[in-house]
């Protein structure tokens, strides 16, 4: 076993592709295929699934991969402190719904640990995507949430791909409103009271089921709804048409301004954040200081007031 195989196995995990990994390591694809298969031979292992759709991490090739990631930073830091090598550009991915603090945290993880070079990736994306990522080591970590009306779904598809669950927090259903919404000055909101505006939420593709939705309460009908795919657009919509959608209450004032305010929903529907990884896989250095800035973006050390900026 070398480092330069351990690179290979990232390389390709990272691209989910042998012909792309081949690329950006300047190798033949054949040369690539024939490394990764000796080094599955050696260790008795079988890191990657081949199928004619393509290929992707196997169960205990996810386990190996973590550690893979551990030893070749380690590696990359003796050098960078002992051979005056240039350090390796930085890599990490994180796929998430459409969550400000999830930003907020990459934001502080860039300013913390960016080196000279990194190529990051920072997916705001559909629920079963997010899921599909994480399985597949597109992204290392996800983030989504779960509450008692998709749990079952949403932990079936987790067990089956060998992913867990952490949760971050527990919040109670909020609105986000215009800050010039005739409801905002109002303590609570009902469902009642929300009807003549426009309801906004996330489109979720193919995967369009009321288990995958962004917003809870899903099965609701609405009299006026509007489908968007991104966050700016859903903000600008609560703004302009003075529309609604249906969260946990958490909003970023450093990223969005003041324009958009949470306003607590009559509802007894509890919001259950959390972030997704592989079961066995070793996070990487980048993929722990995301979690740590996760934490200290949303005010872990104490309690968190789900109505609060952060």
């Amino acid at each position: 076993m070398t480092l330069q195989q351990l690179r290979y196995v990232i390389e390709v995990a990272a691209r989910g592709s042998m012909n792309e990994a081949a690329k950006r390591l300047f190798i033949s694809q054949p040369s690539l295929s024939n490394a990764i298969r000796e080094l599955e031979e050696e260790i008795q292992l079988t890191i990657f699934e081949r199928t004619n759709k393509g290929i992707s991490l196997s169960k205990e090739g996810a386990e190996f991969l973590g550690y893979a990631r551990q030893v070749i930073e380690q590696a990359e830091l003796l050098e960078s402190r002992y051979l005056n090598a240039k350090p390796a550009p930085q890599h990490f991915s994180v796929s998430t719904q459409h969550y400000a603090f999830a930003v907020n945290a990459f934001v502080r993880l860039v300013n913390e640990y960016g080196q000279e070079e990194y190529e990051l990736s920072l997916r705001e994306t559909k629920t079963h995507e997010i899921i599909s990522d994480v399985r597949s080591q597109r992204s290392e970590i996800g983030i989504l949430y779960m509450n008692e009306f998709n749990a079952k779904v949403i932990s079936r598809l987790l067990r089956n791909a060998n992913l867990m669950f952490t949760s971050l927090f527990k919040a109670r259903a909020h609105v986000f409103i215009s800050a010039q919404n005739p409801l905002a000055r109002h303590p609570v909101v009902t469902l009642e009271q929300l009807q003549d505006y426009p309801y906004l939420y996330f489109e979720q593709g193919e995967y369009n089921s009321f288990h995958f939705s962004e917003e809870i309460l899903s099965t609701l009908s609405h009299r006026k709804s509007i489908c968007v795919n991104d966050r700016a657009t859903l903000f600008n919509l609560l703004i302009g048409l003075n529309g609604y959608t249906i969260s946990t209450g958490v909003v970023s004032a450093d990223l969005n301004g003041n324009e958009i305010i949470p306003v607590p929903l009559a509802s007894d529907e509890t919001i259950h954040v959390g972030w997704i990884c592989h079961q066995n896989a070793a996070l990487s250095k980048l993929a722990a200081a995301y979690i740590e800035a996760l934490h200290q973006t949303l005010g872990l050390e104490g309690p968190l007031l789900p109505h609060q900026n952060v």
